[in-house]
């Protein structure tokens, strides 16, 4: 509502009142958690939201009810007439879906479909960026943004000069905990320390320290609290000034940069006033993968340039029992709930705890979960609540030192009965919930693809499935196992791990690029043959026989004997490809290769985007072995995203479809069914392991210590932990990651949650042929136990195990 000053001139407007109608009917609409959201004036407020609470539609709804009361004083007062709303939230997809459910209630309050803009974070910090050149320092038209992963060549020669500029610390690396001084092993060390241990250690801390807003400094002042011998925060400060200084070189940013170059512009602070003018409020959503770096920002920019103390005005959503990417990104969800706890003192915070998504056996099961995992979290020697009755000392069961609970206290409630009938939990189907324990991974194959057909018989068009898996190599194996069964049912599967991991562009660009470069090369030719075969552009064949011979195969003389029609088109096309590399300038040879290979839409944008980055990168030295470098580089050793043009997730949602995903790219989503199998201990919650190869250094990882160092600065601990400490800290932190994220998992069904733990499974699903006994996830045999009555005896199912209950 306005103003008590403001209010008369407001309400005796006809339109200002009609809005105020409208207001109240979107408002009659939505759940008491969503009405909090929308009642927001002013100042900063903390909702904590449940799986399935709405959140997404709370905020839409809250941001368009704002934008009206903003436009309503714009018009009575006539000033801030050109302030907006951010909306910052975590993914593209995201973006898109937030922006139309703004737009659609702009619609119902008669107004124009402005006053907002919704962004990523990095989109956001790359368009302030951009408006103040000089300030951030970021020249756009003259830099390359990279995503680099540890074998990228500026981590690679960060780690080289870093050697070379520190020979007495590197010594001292390869030494270890003890040395004979034998060459051989002098020599695997070092190859471990160079290509995977230094390389791990510097792309960890660089994310880390970067996100949170820190220098190679700031890494030093931290390693002189520290005791350790090999003074690991130290080394990380190098590699760190090494990779930086490399990056500065070379007009090179990353993601972090971008934010970094935004917050320079508002350290500025005639830039940080005009920011500050343009904007009344922001709203976040996802806060609880929020970084240091993203708080500051978004602080920053909803605070009053006129009234700087006062509280910000902004509103952060998130879920703490969400957060799934802290163990391998700066996210961290401390800090959303050290934000809910402050604004909770004021009477600033709001509980969104009531979920329609699910049917309520579902809700208990999740419940359960949070409550039982957190029962863990006890002194050593102490029982737990929720059921745990196994000693501390059991595997199955193990009971953990005080540590952060991984949890939020925070039952999930379904939805009271209301005047809004769609707004509803769902009906169980079948027992609602299902716990299946099968002799093997392929006994759980027959299952679950049983229990798929079953339910696709029924109005397969209007219902929603999905497997959700820990890796993507069970996906691939999954999808496999699962390929024929679901052919001869007509039910098509969708993998998204297959689809998704990364974008399949630059490599068969490159694969066709080297191709033309080196034609007389056999492996060249084939694997260009395989990328021609793969876009179904000419019939699998003997591969090896045509690239045997390269010669042979594209240019044969007078006396070969005549190619069968498929070899023939697939000469033909490879002729042609070599016809353009002598006739084509290089700027155009990716368009032309995206073309021919008949690229839909999203790859051709995605090529696009490649050929931008490569003839940038190239300039000045445009040749094709540049051309190729870069490439492969890419290929090798960046993470290159895909454009998008369609919205994923209702691509992996897609009704008729049987979705294959990863439980990390889950969330956010729901389907009507949803089959977790392999819940097993050494996966969920799985452990932090030391690699043979580099257990010379001790019983722990530099890259895991430093990260757990570094998290206890920025949380300001009094101490930094040692090494043993931080290690165990570093454990602690995995451990809770994985039941939240199995919690995610779960809260993803409406009707049914099928669960499976085999007694037998590969200990790694890079051999998954290599059956052994595996123990289950501590928190399955505790669900058997609390919900007997839906454990599926394997007795009753036609093929099932007659010699065991499954219970």
């Amino acid at each position: 509502m306005p103003q008590e000053s403001q209010s008369i001139e407001v309400s005796s407007s006809p339109v200002s009142s009609v809005r105020e109608i409208g207001i109240a009917n979107i408002r009659h609409t939505l759940r008491l958690g969503q009405q909090h959201m929308v009642d927001w004036q002013s100042g900063s407020l903390a909702v904590s939201a449940v799986p399935g609470a709405g959140k997404s539609t709370g905020m839409a709804a809250a941001a368009a009810i704002a934008i009206a009361r903003q436009y309503d004083q714009s018009s009575a007062l006539r000033r801030n007439s050109r302030r907006q709303l951010i909306v910052v939230t975590f993914t593209r997809s995201a973006v898109a879906n937030i922006k139309v459910k703004i737009r659609e209630y702009l619609k119902k309050l008669s107004l124009p479909q402005t006053g907002f803009t919704v962004h990523t974070l990095h989109g956001l910090a790359l368009n302030i960026a951009n408006r103040y050149p000089d300030l951030s320092g970021l020249q756009l038209e003259n830099v390359t943004l990279i995503t680099p992963n540890q074998s990228h060549r500026f981590i690679r020669t960060g780690v080289e000069q870093w050697i070379n500029s520190h020979p007495g610390r590197y010594s001292r690396l390869l030494e270890g905990i003890q040395f004979d001084g034998e060459e051989t092993e002098r020599l695997r060390r070092q190859s471990v320390l160079r290509t995977e241990v230094l390389p791990e250690l510097a792309t960890t801390v660089i994310h880390e320290a970067k996100s949170s807003g820190l220098f190679p400094q700031d890494l030093r002042e931290f390693s002189q609290q520290t005791t350790d011998e090999y003074q690991i925060l130290s080394i990380a400060a190098g590699l760190y000034e090494q990779y930086q200084s490399l990056m500065r070189s070379r007009d090179f940013i990353d993601y972090d940069d971008m934010i970094l170059a935004a917050l320079r512009v508002l350290e500025n602070e005639n830039a940080r006033r005009i920011e500050q003018n343009q904007v009344f409020a922001v709203f976040e959503d996802e806060a609880q993968d929020s970084s240091p770096l993203q708080t500051r920002l978004l602080t920053i920019l909803a605070a009053d340039a006129h009234n700087p103390n006062q509280p910000p005005n902004m509103i952060r959503v998130g879920d703490p029992n969400q957060a799934i990417n802290s163990t391998f990104t700066p996210a961290d969800p401390i800090y959303f709930r050290q934000f809910c706890k402050e604004c909770d003192a004021q009477g600033r915070l709001v509980t969104m705890d009531q979920a329609g998504r699910s049917t309520k056996i579902i809700i208990d099961a999740a419940n359960f979960v949070l409550e039982w995992v957190n029962s863990l979290y006890v002194k050593t020697g102490q029982q737990g609540q929720g059921g745990i009755s196994t000693s501390p000392s059991s595997p199955s069961s193990p009971h953990l030192p005080i540590s952060p609970s991984p949890f939020r206290f925070q039952r999930i409630r379904p939805v009271e009965l209301n005047h809004r009938q769609d707004d509803v939990n769902p009906q169980a189907v079948g027992r609602g919930l299902e716990l299946y324990t099968p002799r093997d991974i392929h006994h759980t194959v027959e299952l679950l693809s049983e229990r798929v057909v079953e339910l696709f018989s029924q109005d397969a068009d209007k219902i929603s499935a999905a497997i959700l898996v820990r890796e993507n190599r069970q996906g691939r194996w999954l999808a496999e196992a699962l390929s024929s069964v679901c052919k001869n049912h007509e039910i098509p599967i969708y993998d998204v791990g297959e689809r998704d991991r990364h974008s399949h562009v630059p490599e068969e660009i490159l694969a066709v690029l080297q191709f033309c470069d080196r034609p007389h090369s056999p492996d060249y030719l084939k694997r260009a043959l395989q990328v021609l075969v793969q876009r179904r552009l000419i019939e699998t064949q003997d591969l090896n026989a045509l690239a045997t011979l390269p010669e042979e195969f594209l240019y044969p003389g007078p006396l070969a004997a005549p190619q069968p029609q498929p070899v023939q088109k697939a000469a033909h096309l490879c002729r042609s490809l070599l016809r353009a590399r002598l006739e084509l300038p290089l700027y155009q040879l990716i368009s032309f290769i995206a073309l021919t290979l008949n690229y839909e839409q999203a790859e051709l944008a995605t090529a696009d985007k490649l050929a931008e980055r490569v003839n940038q990168q190239i300039a000045g030295n445009t040749s094709m072995g540049a051309m190729l470098n870069v490439l492969t580089e890419i290929v090798s050793s960046e993470r290159f995203e895909p454009v998008e043009t369609e919205d994923l997730e209702a691509r992996y949602t897609r009704p008729g479809q049987l979705t294959i995903i990863t439980m990390h790219k889950a969330k956010g989503l729901d389907w009507d069914y949803v089959f977790i199998p392999f819940v097993h201990e050494n996966l969920i919650p799985g452990r932090f392991w030391v690699p043979p190869q580099s257990q010379f250094l001790g019983d722990f990882t530099l890259s895991e210590v430093a990260r757990a160092q570094i998290r206890a600065a920025l949380h300001a601990k009094s101490t930094l932990p040692s090494v043993t400490a931080a290690w165990e800290q570093a454990k602690h932190l995995k451990t809770a990651e994985e039941y939240r994220l199995l919690y995610v998992a779960m809260t993803r069904a409406k009707r049914l949650l099928w669960m499976s733990a085999a007694s037998k499974a590969p200990f790694t699903w890079s051999k998954p042929e290599n059956l052994q006994e595996q123990t289950p996830c501590p928190v399955f045999p505790a669900l058997k136990r609390q919900f007997p009555q839906c454990v599926v005896s394997l007795a009753t199912i036609p093929g099932g195990d007659t010699n065991k209950s499954g219970t």
